[in-house]
């Protein structure tokens, strides 16, 4: 499962899937996590990769441990690994 770097786009994905499954907006999460609008749509575009603060910021807004979010991370790796195969 080992990558040599950690894809932004699955990042991204990821946590769009949690905001999603949370049914709010980005406006919203952005608002409650405090990072900027256009900061979240990067990230969820795979344009921009979250540092720790920012991962941290988003899990509490979305109630969700930054753990899951890792979690969803891997399992994604893991399933473009097994493509790869």
């Amino acid at each position: 499962m080992y990558q040599e770097y950690l894809d932004s786009v699955i990042v991204g994905e990821s946590i769009a899937h949690f905001r999603k499954k949370k049914r709010i907006s980005q406006e919203v999460l952005s608002g409650l996590a405090d990072i900027g609008r256009t900061h979240l749509s990067a990230i969820e575009r795979g344009e921009r990769k979250p540092t720790l603060e920012t991962l941290y910021r988003i899990s509490c807004a979305l109630n969700v441990s930054m753990s899951d979010i890792v979690i969803e991370i891997e399992n994604r790796l893991s399933q473009l690994g097994e493509k790869k195969e």
